[in-house]
């Protein structure tokens, strides 16, 4: 069903994951190992858990390119369905699209924008997650392809969110995050992202709407989270922005 229905990012990933972190039939991946392919891919690691995390708990932990996996699997008297994310779901559904640098750059914008946030921008955040991540659908040329967690591993709501019953929106933040959604049965709305790109711009113009006490930035060199809080910080950042731009520009008179 993949070839037909996810993602090309998805379709890209599950044979190196196959190749590098015994994906297959007969052995069941190690979280550790995963981790280190993750990190070697996009910066993401897996922490294990062993349950649901708040929703500021999960998507804080994004921020700093670390993702929550579960550990435990459906009960094999209903391999179908389970109430809560199992690693089937981690592991075939989250995992894959992890190892994008572009999804893991809309996976981490959530995250800073949840830093600081208010109760009700979490919310807002977490249902922005759960219409992405989760059950987001994005377009390839003429096709609409899945690449959300919770429909790449379930093979029935992947089909049936590629058919013409559900109803289909252009994904944008401001309405996504204020959709309602059931959590018990399949959803009757998607959203649609034009790419992943496309979806993380469109996120950081909503972000910029919202009213936090203090700006943040990513530093990679680290893996940490820097407060721009007082004038020296920011100073800094620019100046490092500068050297960017510098080395961006040498680069393309090269070309």
């Amino acid at each position: 069903m993949y070839p037909k229905y996810a993602c090309r990012e998805f379709l890209h990933v599950f044979p190196l994951l196959e190749q590098n972190c015994a994906y297959g039939p007969d052995t069941i991946p190690q979280i550790e190992d995963i981790s280190r392919f993750l990190k070697d891919c996009t910066g993401f690691t897996l922490r294990p858990v062993m349950g649901l995390l708040t929703p500021r708990d999960f998507l804080n932990s994004l921020a700093f390119r670390v993702f929550h996996s579960t550990q435990y699997i459906r009960h094999h008297s209903d391999p179908y369905y389970t109430p809560e994310p199992d690693c089937c779901h981690e592991l075939l559904g989250h995992v894959p699209l992890f190892a994008d640098p572009n999804f893991a750059e809309l996976a981490q914008e959530i995250g800073l924008a949840s830093l600081g946030a208010s109760d009700e921008d979490i919310e807002k955040l977490a249902t922005i997650f759960w219409f992405t991540a989760e059950f987001g659908l994005c377009r390839e040329g003429t096709e609409v392809r899945a690449f959300g967690a919770g429909l790449l591993s379930s093979f029935g709501e992947l089909e049936y969110a590629l058919t013409e019953k559900p109803e289909k929106r252009t994904f944008d933040p401001s309405l996504t995050a204020v959709q309602k959604y059931p959590i018990t049965q399949y959803q009757p709305v998607y959203f649609v992202a034009d790419s992943f790109r496309d979806a993380t711009s469109k996120l950081r113009e909503f972000n910029s709407s919202m009213r936090r006490p203090f700006q943040v930035r990513y530093n990679p060199y680290t893996q940490s989270v820097e407060v721009l809080d007082t004038k020296d910080k920011v100073q800094h950042f620019a100046r490092a922005i500068r050297n960017e731009m510098q080395l961006l520009a040498s680069a393309l008179e090269q070309l």
